[in-house]
């Protein structure tokens, strides 16, 4: 797959017409009930988190569904798929793997909406959801949906071959305390530390936090707080990282392929974190953006390779176009 062109787009959280437009803007057209680009070795590369949030998911699983199964575009796993099928899933006690818990529930609402609003079950889009990769490699670059984390990438790999999950491994997986648990964990959702005694955050839902995801692309050695976090949810000073906390003192180093991921909820007009890092997640959810990068084969990121859609409140318009 090196000689084609990859459209990578970020977490679209139930916003079809926003994709629509990106795809649009990228100059997709639509073909039946999916896109396709004039230029026959270009497609979408999705990272995960395509539902929750927004009232449309069912209409974006339905779009990016048919796309990868019709062979035109790719898409992985993020965070809120692995937990949809947690939710949707019982273990070995019938007890689903997610439980069903106010805070669980909410997270998953705008979903549950759209599958009653549609008359349809989970059970449509599950199998499809399972077989997701949980992260991709090509010659030139790395996706993932939330951190390409070296030892967890491997473990997964010696796992499951095909980047991919099944029935039981998805039980193993949501299990607490296993070494699989810990190894999606970080992949899906990030790399994290605790905080200082006495320093805490409320996130983006409201929910108190006295650990922060980091930039996994920034060494630690001699950091404070304030420059590994990768939103300034909370203002830790110049406290000095205390590295005990941290699992090892790996960083994803300046000389490795370029890598792309979403998760974050960032905010402003995308930006590259460094000429190899890129993020692909502007806060659609929240009524901001829906980002794309055109990946071109070259090893140095460029600025101008983002398209960016804004939310339908702010008028559609892109704010960069390749």
């Amino acid at each position: 797959m090196a000689d084609i062109r990859y459209d990578i787009i970020g977490d679209i959280h139930g916003h079809v017409l926003e994709l629509r437009q990106l795809l649009q803007t990228l100059g997709y057209r639509e073909a039946g009930e999916g896109y396709i680009h004039p230029e026959k070795k270009r497609k979408p590369l999705f990272v995960g988190d395509y539902i929750d949030r927004g009232s449309e998911s069912v209409e974006v699983l339905d779009l990016v569904m048919g796309m990868e199964q019709a062979g035109e575009a790719l898409a992985l796993m993020g965070n809120h798929e692995f937990n949809a099928l947690c939710y949707h899933t019982p273990g070995e006690a019938g007890e689903p793997l997610r439980p069903h818990t106010a805070k669980n529930t909410k997270q998953h609402e705008a979903t549950l909406a759209g599958l009653a609003r549609h008359n349809t079950s989970f059970s449509k889009y599950r199998d499809w959801l399972l077989s997701l990769p949980l992260f991709l490699e090509e010659d030139g670059f790395r996706a993932v949906h939330a951190c390409w984390d070296e030892t967890r990438i491997a473990f997964l790999r010696d796992r499951m071959p095909a980047a991919r999950l099944s029935d039981s491994l998805l039980t193993e997986a949501a299990a607490r305390g296993s070494e699989l648990y810990d190894a999606v964990e970080v992949v899906l959702k990030g790399r994290e530390i605790d905080l200082p005694e006495g320093l805490f955050f409320y996130d983006k839902d409201g929910h108190i936090r006295y650990n922060m995801r980091i930039r996994w692309w920034e060494n630690p050695e001699g950091a404070t707080y304030n420059d590994l976090r990768v939103k300034p949810d909370c203002d830790c000073g110049d406290a000095p990282v205390v590295l005990d906390l941290l699992p090892d003192r790996w960083h994803y180093g300046s000389a490795e392929k370029p890598v792309f991921f979403g998760h974050y909820w960032l905010q402003g007009d995308p930006a590259l974190f460094r000429h190899n890092v890129c993020c692909l997640d502007y806060s659609i959810g929240k009524g901001e953006t829906l980002a794309a990068y055109t990946w071109d084969g070259k090893p140095k990121l460029s600025p101008g390779n983002f398209t960016a859609i804004r939310h339908r409140m702010h008028g559609w318009g892109a704010i960069r176009s390749v």
